[in-house]
């Protein structure tokens, strides 16, 4: 068969997971620790809105005014920020967002500047669309975050960047500085600024500083999936500048159409609910204190102390240097379910896997005790 697109890596945490529910439907009993989807469900009033979307609709291609008003004021009451509502384009999750402006901002060859570690599909969908990921090695002595002076150093200019604030998988975090100094690094070379902010809300010291807060020339990307607690109601956005409203609509219409209709009614319930959001973030902190706690008598070691997100980045290499095969043998010896390093370093992950948080605090408890008695074998 013939096949001409270009070749892409597996995101291996997608890999664990299918095999993870081929386990669970055989009767095993799996602590899903691999991927980014909190365990905890949508608040009452999400899945309420919801109900009553279902039955009043509509039932056609359609796009919430009323959300991106809604959205509007979340600028304006979590960051101070004025974005007029015509400046936020709707989109199917994160991912399609994505997609979207890196066929958008970019052609076929250019070069787009990201960190490492970092999220795989940001390096897996720009080679996808013929775009040319560059990943800049981010280690402890930035605490591995890609900042100003580590895209200086990148020559020549790459076309755009992508920054998240707080970061997968290591959970660190850019300042109002910091991200100050990265806006004003990307108006000097003409780089096109995009910011990752899918887990604001999600921090434990302080808050989430949005790139809109030092510059209005950013591209922002967010969604409801994680804060919100709404990863399979696929429904996210973009905060553009006013030049490029036009265009990036033109190209998510053509690409998606439309977000789901009854995840955008339920959105606007979503986003009236912080103080219930907020409290499962009490549950991942604890979650969070206790692994970085037991984690190291175990001989795993955490890099780093995540500041935002709900992932643990730790080095295993006291027992791997592969860490997809490590994963593999947890998860079919205890029902352990994590994400190998290798998806967010291809170069130097093998001794690295990422811990997720947002599980129960009991099954956190529970997957210590199991990983204690594997590794002492």
């Amino acid at each position: 068969m013939r096949s001409s697109g270009p070749d892409i890596v597996p995101f291996y945490a997608g890999e664990i997971n299918r095999r993870a529910a081929a386990l669970s439907r055989a009767g095993q009993s799996i602590i899903p620790m691999h991927l980014g989807q909190p365990t905890r469900g949508p608040s009452d009033a999400t899945i309420a809105a919801a109900q009553r979307a279902l039955v009043a609709g509509p039932n056609g291609y359609w796009e919430s005014h009323e959300l991106k008003h809604r959205l509007a004021e979340h600028y304006r009451e979590w960051y101070g920020v004025e974005v007029a509502p015509e400046r936020i384009v709707l989109t199917n999750g994160a991912s399609a967002a994505l997609v979207a402006i890196f066929a958008a901002m970019f052609a076929t060859g250019e070069r787009i500047a990201l960190a490492r570690p970092g999220y795989p599909a940001y390096r897996n969908t720009l080679t996808a669309l013929g775009r040319v990921p560059v990943e800049l090695d981010c280690g402890p002595e930035s605490r591995y975050r890609l900042t100003a002076s580590v895209l200086a150093g990148l020559e020549p200019a790459p076309h755009g960047v992508v920054v998240a604030s707080p970061a997968n998988p290591t959970g660190t975090m850019l300042d109002a500085a910091d991200l100050q100094a990265l806006a004003d690094e990307c108006k000097r070379r003409d780089i096109v600024f995009i910011s990752d902010e899918i887990y604001h809300g999600v921090t434990y010291r302080g808050r989430s500083v949005s790139a809109l807060e030092v510059t209005q020339e950013a591209i922002v990307i967010n969604s409801f999936s994680k804060f919100c607690r709404m990863p399979g109601w696929r429904l996210g956005w973009l905060v553009v500048p006013p030049p490029l409203i036009d265009k990036v609509q033109m190209y998510v219409g053509n690409f998606f159409l439309t977000a789901p209709n009854v995840a955008q009614a339920a959105a606007v319930a979503a986003l009236g609910d912080g103080n219930e959001l907020r409290g499962a973030i009490i549950e991942y902190a604890r979650n969070r204190e206790i692994l970085l706690r037991e984690l190291p008598k175990l001989g795993i070691r955490p890099v780093v102390e995540p500041e935002g997100a709900f992932y643990i980045y730790a080095d295993v290499s006291r027992y791997t240097r592969s860490s997809l095969e490590f994963c593999h043998q947890l998860l079919e010896q205890t029902g352990i379910a994590l994400a190998p390093g290798v998806d967010f370093d291809p170069v130097g992950g093998g001794p690295f896997v990422r811990f997720f948080t947002a599980v129960s605090t009991q099954e956190i408890e529970q997957a210590l005790e199991r990983l204690h008695k594997w590794l002492a074998r």
